[in-house]
């Protein structure tokens, strides 16, 4: 009997590569959606466990304070208490005797309201602290509270904003948003802004000029960038516009990603002159026409000034058809001289009399 050749397998079933193939085919995007659920549930845990810990503190921290109101307890008691905890278990931490005043001095601050259900159960315990040592009133811890639930601060930006008191500054510049840009964009845009500005990693004299301060402000981009807040981005420095044949030059050129639009920064190491805000206007302008992509919102323009009367800059922006802020900035000072010193050297009239006489003494040999 003669053998017939071996048919190819012309079925519908695939062969184990292509198996494998189709497996692989919908694995990627089953694993991301198994990544992003682990993720998701780790978040939920740790904020979880930070409530309980945080509601924890604040539990000991209440009956500690009500022991101390109704029995008189003192420092000793509070010491034997701390040594007593620790000496339970090696693994138990944060009960240490500074601790557990930070946990009298938390539920004296949060008195009113369940813990685990206020934003303060959903910042970390050192946060909390901070906050506590170096803010006085319910009102601003609660702004800084928020404020670090929003943008994710760490504790070391957090002291850097308390330290910069920007409770005080955030949203002060004088501006005319309310009349030029819709109603949400222009309470996020004014929150944007600052008065005054911090630039205390500037050191000048007190004579400055504005390409003192523009350089420096370059020099030091990444500490600018952090004062100017979340979302900027530097773009350049004398960013030129080719207008009609002419060249003008925008001081600093920024981006904000948050807000999908351009910043312009001009500089006046003087005080604000009303006469400011038509060159600002002339740059949005034409940044708005030249680089501003069709879905970027309009270009704001910021004014910092030395100093500024916010009369006349409520007036100078009433009736600007443009987005424009004003603000003012502070950097460090330095003199060239001491006083004392200054006061003992001659001035440039008593040096010319000098040399004057010293000319007609050599004359007359």
């Amino acid at each position: 009997m003669t053998k017939g050749k071996k048919q190819k397998n012309t079925g519908a079933l695939p062969n184990k590569a292509e198996q494998i193939g189709i497996v692989l085919e919908g694995y990627k995007p089953f694993l991301e959606t198994l990544k992003a659920k682990i993720q998701s549930s780790q978040f939920k845990a740790a904020v979880a466990v930070n409530k309980e810990l945080i509601h924890l503190y604040w539990e000991i921290g209440t009956a500690v304070y009500k022991k101390q109101q109704e029995d008189g307890w003192g420092a000793k008691t509070i010491e034997k208490l701390a040594r007593d905890l620790k000496s339970v278990s090696s693994r138990i931490h944060g009960f240490s005797l500074t601790n557990i005043k930070y946990m009298v001095q938390f539920a004296k601050t949060y008195p009113d309201f369940l813990i685990s259900q206020q934003a303060v159960g959903q910042i970390p315990w050192g946060h909390n602290v901070l906050i506590m040592q170096k803010i006085g009133t319910t009102e601003e811890r609660l702004w800084y509270v928020a404020k670090t639930l929003e943008h994710g601060w760490s504790r070391d930006v957090l002291w850097h904003w308390i330290d910069g008191d920007l409770y005080n500054r955030q949203g002060k510049a004088i501006t005319n948003f309310s009349n030029t840009l819709p109603a949400p964009q222009s309470d996020l845009a004014r929150q944007t802004l600052k008065d005054p500005y911090l630039f205390d990693f500037l050191e000048l004299h007190a004579d400055h000029n504005e390409k003192e301060v523009e350089q420096g402000l370059v020099n030091h981009v990444q500490k600018f960038l952090m004062e100017a807040g979340e979302g900027f981005a530097f773009v350049g420095q004398q960013y030129p516009l080719e207008i009609s044949g002419k060249t003008y030059l925008i001081d600093l050129l920024l981006y904000n990603f948050k807000l999908r639009r351009f910043f312009v920064v001009e500089i006046k190491a003087k005080a604000f002159d009303p006469r400011d805000t038509g060159q600002t206007n002339f740059y949005l302008s034409a940044v708005d026409d030249l680089l501003k992509h069709p879905d970027d919102q309009p270009t704001i323009g910021l004014i910092l000034c030395k100093t500024k009367d916010n009369i006349i800059a409520e007036y100078a922006l009433r009736n600007m058809n443009s987005p424009i802020g004003v603000a003012g900035y502070e950097t460090k000072i330095f003199e060239s001289l001491p006083k004392e010193l200054k006061g003992s050297l001659p001035t440039i009239e008593e040096i010319e009399a000098e040399l004057e006489k010293d000319t007609k003494n050599v004359a007359m040999l």
